[in-house]
């Protein structure tokens, strides 16, 4: 186990997020903050980065518009952005940190955006859900 997986944990439990789960081998945690509407938050520790993933969606068939819109609203997102899995059907909130200097403030910026992402977009991410 790396250093800093101590140091995540200590700043998630800062910030008041829930861990559900704990994988001290795999260097990962699932966390949540259900008032924030913030579940299954998945933040792995990969030696030099940290790795935050939250699962939007499952797109039941893509299209140009879809892939559109979610690609100009990455320009909106502070940190972070929307990606797509490998299968090309889940969207996926996606953003990486340098472990080596990660603080406090850093890691809350990132979980920001993307609360700030879901309050302000959670209509339009519910009715491409449905497509």
């Amino acid at each position: 186990m790396s250093e800093y997986f101590n140091k995540v944990k200590d700043y998630l439990l800062d910030l008041e997020y829930e861990i559900v789960s704990e994988e001290a081998g795999e260097e990962l945690f699932i966390v949540e903050k259900a008032e924030d509407g913030l579940t299954n938050l998945i933040i792995d520790c990969e030696d030099p980065i940290l790795i935050i993933e939250c699962l939007l969606f499952e797109m039941k068939a893509g299209s140009e518009a879809i892939f559109k819109s979610l690609l100009m609203k990455n320009r909106e997102i502070v940190h972070g952005a929307f990606v797509l899995d490998e299968t090309g059907k889940k969207v996926i909130y996606r953003d990486t940190l340098q472990l080596e200097n990660l603080d406090l403030n850093e890691l809350e910026g990132s979980l920001n955006s993307l609360k700030l992402l879901l309050s302000e977009h959670t209509e339009e991410l519910i009715e491409f859900s449905k497509a």
